[in-house]
């Protein structure tokens, strides 16, 4: 009779990956949109990404050691992601001191009041983001033009209209699709040669990244590749509906936070969905709730709120898309 040897509970799979190593892939991932960034809008868009990256790990260390009470912490970098990400998010030269209270919303509120990470519903970048976007949208709006740090001596006057200039998706809104391209190109979309935030100028720098975390096995293609080939295909309807005022296909796609957000913040691995299919409708409703944005409502712009929607979805479509276990009959599974 064969012996048998007592073995621990499923399931057996092991993996050099832990949660320390994955964040730094996330961060390396992120080093040539921060590059671009500051070579576009200079030294202070530097100085949001480390201010992010530092202010969150410090914030974080002090919840879970003073107020938590876990003595035993050690830090794993998901922190300094989220406040990375964050900065990705914010508009060069945006104010600091407002930049540490979207952080501290972000880790705060969007993090450890669900119990930390892998507890959390909604992205706690985004939540940070939409916090600043509607308690203060007049310094979110102020966007620098490309290049215009090599002209002045000082980036104090975000306010003023020499130094700001509007987003591509926000000219498509105001003036139409010839009126936005006789100021930004598609090219000057891809390369990072527009307005924005730190982290959507440039559409090259993010596939960079993005296919870095494919390498590593860090993500998979599912979500943007139905969030993307959702936008493209509203977009391309609306686009023979009326091609000047809802711009083509390929200005949607490169001309706002639609890259950024399908490639990095969507793919979060812990508010979005565990299955393939699941994966699949989440992409596909964000990419519905952008469009529905930026066609029909007030804001440019639809990504981060899209996302964080389909957070709030992303338990229901675990349970509609859950796999059935092996035996098991279709009513016992449910």
């Amino acid at each position: 009779m064969a012996q048998i040897f007592p073995s621990a509970s499923a399931p057996h799979i092991r993996t050099s990956d832990s949660v320390s190593k994955i964040m730094l892939d996330v961060l390396i991932a992120l080093i040539p949109a921060v590059i671009v960034s500051v070579f576009v809008f200079g030294w202070s868009a530097l100085v949001l990404c480390l201010m992010g990256v530092i202010v969150a790990e410090a914030l974080e260390l002090f919840i879970m050691k003073v107020l938590r009470k876990k003595k035993d912490f050690i830090p794993d970098g998901s922190a300094a992601v989220t406040g990375l990400l964050l900065a990705m998010n914010m508009p060069a030269g945006f104010p600091w001191y407002l930049f540490i209270i979207g952080i501290l919303v972000a880790i705060g509120l969007g993090k450890h009041v669900y119990g930390g990470l892998g507890s959390n519903p909604f992205n706690p970048a985004l939540v940070g983001r939409i916090f600043l976007v509607i308690s203060f949208p007049a310094a979110m709006s102020n966007y620098y033009k490309p290049g215009i740090w090599k002209t002045i001596d000082s980036l104090s006057t975000a306010a003023s209209p020499v130094v700001t200039g509007a987003t591509p998706m926000g000219l498509l809104k105001e003036g139409g699709l010839q009126n936005a391209l006789q100021n930004h190109t598609y090219m000057d979309m891809f390369l990072g040669n527009t307005g924005g935030a730190l982290g959507e100028v440039c559409a090259l720098a993010l596939i960079i990244g993005f296919v870095y975390l494919l390498v590593k096995k860090h993500v998979s293609w599912h979500i943007p590749v139905a969030y993307i080939g959702t936008v493209l295909v509203i977009s391309s309807v609306f686009y023979l509906i009326n091609p000047d005022q809802y711009g083509t296909p390929l200005y949607h796609l490169l001309g706002g936070g639609l890259m950024l957000g399908a490639l990095f913040m969507a793919t979060d691995m812990v508010t979005s969905p565990s299955t393939v299919k699941g994966s699949l409708i989440y992409g596909m409703g964000c990419g519905i709730i952008t469009m529905l944005i930026r066609i029909a409502g007030a804001l440019p712009e639809g990504v981060a709120f899209s996302i964080l929607i389909m957070n709030a979805v992303k338990p229901l479509i675990d349970r509609w898309t859950r796999r059935r276990p092996f035996g098991a009959l279709k009513k016992e599974a449910q």
